[in-house]
């Protein structure tokens, strides 16, 4: 049966299947984030197939909110989500990512498009998220994320790059 370290995922016609550079750094960087504080609530916004979400879940995260805009990608997420037998923990939304920064989580996850990364960061609720990681940046965009993250002070403990174009933010 599934255990901590299974996930069954069915990637359906989305992106998320853990082969992306910036999927696998993400990834590592939840993995990473429970070995220094279990967080108990997770915000998964542009979830894909739910990749990230279930990660979270299978590690012990007890409430995760899975965002997607994609109606296809939201659905992918559900199914997974039943798959695995998570639905306890995990609620997948059809929606705007930057409509759901406000929900306080412990743990922010955004693999995500650089206009809406952007708008996140800007907006009032992503100041009081406890810990972040974004992810799906391009050399230049990461430059400008880093800037913005340093003028709200938030704190980066650890940078992924691959190859010189991916890069991700813990």
């Amino acid at each position: 049966g599934p255990n901590k370290r299974t996930l069954i995922l069915d990637p359906g016609l989305v992106f998320g299947t853990g082969t992306h550079p910036t999927t696998r750094d993400c990834l590592d960087a939840v993995q990473l984030a429970f070995r220094r504080h279990s967080p108990s609530s997770a915000l998964d916004l542009g979830t894909g197939t739910g990749l990230l979400a279930l990660a979270a879940a299978r590690l012990g995260c007890r409430l995760n909110l899975a965002v997607d805009l994609n109606l296809l990608a939201a659905k992918t997420a559900k199914k997974n989500v039943d798959l695995n037998r998570l639905e306890k923990q995990i609620v997948v939304v059809q929606g705007h990512a930057e409509a759901f920064i406000d929900c306080p989580a412990d743990l922010l996850i955004a693999n995500i498009h650089y206009n809406v990364m952007q708008k996140l960061i800007c907006a009032k609720g992503f100041s009081t998220q406890n810990r972040f990681i974004l992810s799906g940046l391009l050399r230049r965009e990461a430059k400008q994320v880093r800037i913005e993250l340093e003028r709200l002070s938030a704190k980066i403990l650890k940078c992924w790059t691959h190859e010189g174009i991916w890069h991700t933010f813990y």
